[in-house]
């Protein structure tokens, strides 16, 4: 059972860390202006912010001043921090206050809440909203405005990790290379309409980097007009630079503190084609002639980014999985679709343009590789261990099979918290389900490190029984199969006592793990299931190696 059920757990890299906050990154086209940017991201902290869940909301369009943070203006950043489900203390603990009879919360004349140990918990979240996810489909369901795509469910810390990374704003996405920036987003397009037809995968989610959209105003000089006015086209280059992009003429000195003049056209004729050719630019004649006369001005289509990887011009496809599918299987999906399309020629690959696949799964697949190494010797090391403490092949692999055990017990209980009705009732007003944060559990590294310490642990009833047994069939050696049994039977329930107090030991010291909140109980817990339920189960080796001990000491009687 154990076995088949570790066959369908999905996989993760880590488990999903609470961080109390969301970043919503959606993207507008790119070219909206500067103004549009800033309407648009004033609408989605006023949408947000009538969410009751929501606490804080601080939006952010472009980039500051820094070269680590190449984010174009029409790509936001907004982190939204929302309440705890109940009302908890800086420790992260849940509060209890004073209820009336019928259970309304009693509150004082100022209107606040009254503390009382034997009161009940206060939860802050609506009715229907029962998960974090809940939260974030209604944030979802809240900025879906007109020319905005849609985001990835991130969180802040986790989507600084995954950009420092893969350089992406998402979980999961595909890096088309190519030799033009044309022709990249031309085939991130057709990714993008494939990509929404694979199983698993976000269909809202799914956006195609826009590389070549933004306008830009190009002033094309004409030599020979500049020519006959004796202009240069360093001079006339100048003019334009100081008129449109400013230029520091000098400097002013108040105390201490030094500020640069700017000189530069106001925004309002800056704005305006029609206003520029009408800036006068000083000829060598000492004549004012109109910039229009000398340039051509026109609005030409460019990229609003250029990225490269490996000295090739890259562009992304970002997209995100539905839930209840994991990384590796949506990426798989989606790998395996995209060959069929290209195999039946419904997609075709332009020459020079190469894709793969990057993301979180990438750390999952080289992770996975490790485990099927790592583990093996783990198994190897205990098996040795045990050869060593009993010098028996035999007797080594009896009590060897309580790792077997302990395995089955540990996938049996990750599956039993994926299971909706699993400890669904409450004990002294508190919610089991609530208590043990009973939620599916996907196979992760921090789930692979917690079987890894469950089988260190996993035989040691077999080992205190199989000690006893051999030395007691060491000291009076049994004639028949009558006197095996007795030795047998007396040699087990003398060693019930120890074993229940080594297996009862480790799982009441699992207890505050399995329940414990705040910072780290994400990793934590995904650690100690393995371990608790492989430790109930493991109790069955109190009865499988006296079993298999009687059967082997038969054989050899046998002989």
């Amino acid at each position: 059972q154990g076995v088949i059920i570790a066959l369908r757990t999905d996989w993760k890299f880590m488990p999903a860390l609470n961080e109390g906050s969301f970043l919503l990154m959606p993207t507008s086209m790119p070219h909206a202006g500067m103004q549009e940017n800033i309407k648009n991201l004033r609408l989605l902290d006023m949408a947000v912010t009538a969410i009751p869940e929501v606490e804080t909301v601080v939006g952010k369009a472009g980039r500051v001043e820094s070269a680590l943070d190449p984010a174009p203006m029409s790509m936001y950043e907004n982190i939204i921090l929302y309440s705890s489900e109940y009302k908890t203390d800086a420790d992260g603990h849940r509060l209890r206050f004073k209820t009336d009879e019928v259970g309304n919360y009693v509150r004082d004349t100022s209107g606040a809440l009254i503390p009382d140990a034997n009161g009940q918990y206060f939860r802050q979240w609506r009715d229907h909203i029962h998960s974090p996810d809940d939260i974030w489909n209604e944030i979802v369901a809240a900025t879906h405005l007109p020319g905005l795509t849609s985001a990835p469910k991130l969180q802040p810390i986790e989507t600084r990790l995954v950009m420092l990374q893969t350089g992406m704003r998402a979980p999961m996405g595909i890096k088309v290379r190519g030799p033009d920036l044309a022709s990249i987003e031309a085939f991130g397009l057709e990714l993008e309409k494939q990509l929404r037809e694979v199983e698993g995968v976000k269909k809202a989610a799914v956006f195609a980097d826009r590389i070549v959209g933004k306008p830009y105003l190009l002033l094309d000089i004409d030599r020979e007009a500049i020519s006959r006015h004796g202009l240069s086209i360093e001079k006339v280059q100048t003019y334009i630079q100081a008129a449109i992009g400013g230029m520091t003429m000098t400097k002013t000195v108040e105390g201490r503190e030094r500020y640069a003049i700017r000189v530069r056209y106001p925004r309002e004729l800056r704005d305006d084609p029609e206003q520029l050719k009408r800036i006068f630019l000083p000829s060598a004649t000492g004549g004012q002639i109109p910039l229009g006369e000398l340039v051509h001005i026109e609005y030409e289509q460019g990229p609003q980014s250029i990225k490269s990887e490996d000295g090739f011009l890259v562009g992304y496809v970002l997209f995100d999985r539905e839930d209840g599918y994991a990384d590796v299987k949506v990426v798989t999906n989606a790998q395996e679709y995209l060959s069929e399309k290209i195999e039946s020629g419904e997609l075709k690959v332009p020459a020079g343009i190469s894709y793969r696949f990057a993301g979180n799964y990438e750390q999952q697949v080289r992770t996975m590789n490790r485990l099927y190494i790592v583990l093996p010797i783990a198994l190897i090391s205990i098996f040795l261990i045990l050869y060593f403490q009993f010098r028996s092949i035999p007797v080594a692999i009896m009590v060897f099979f309580g790792v077997l055990i302990a395995f089955s017990g540990g996938f049996m209980l990750i599956d039993l918290y994926g299971h909706p009705g699993f400890m669904d009732f409450e004990i002294f007003g508190t919610n089991m389900r609530d208590l043990f944060q009973i939620r599916t559990i996907y196979m992760s590294v921090a789930v692979a490190v917690g079987f890894l310490a469950l089988f260190g642990i996993a035989t040691d009833d077999g080992v205190l029984v199989a000690t006893f047994l051999q030395d007691s069939f060491r000291v009076n050696r049994p004639k028949n199969v009558a006197e095996i049994h007795d030795a047998v039977v007396e040699g087990g329930l003398r060693r019930v006592r120890p074993a229940v107090m080594t297996t009862a030991t480790t799982i009441l010291a699992l207890l505050p793990v399995l329940t414990s909140t705040g910072r780290g109980a994400d990793i934590m817990l995904p650690m100690a299931i393995p371990s608790f339920g492989g430790m109930l189960i493991q109790t069955l080796t109190m009865f499988t190696v006296p079993v298999f001990f009687a059967l082997w000491e038969e054989f050899k009687l046998m002989l």
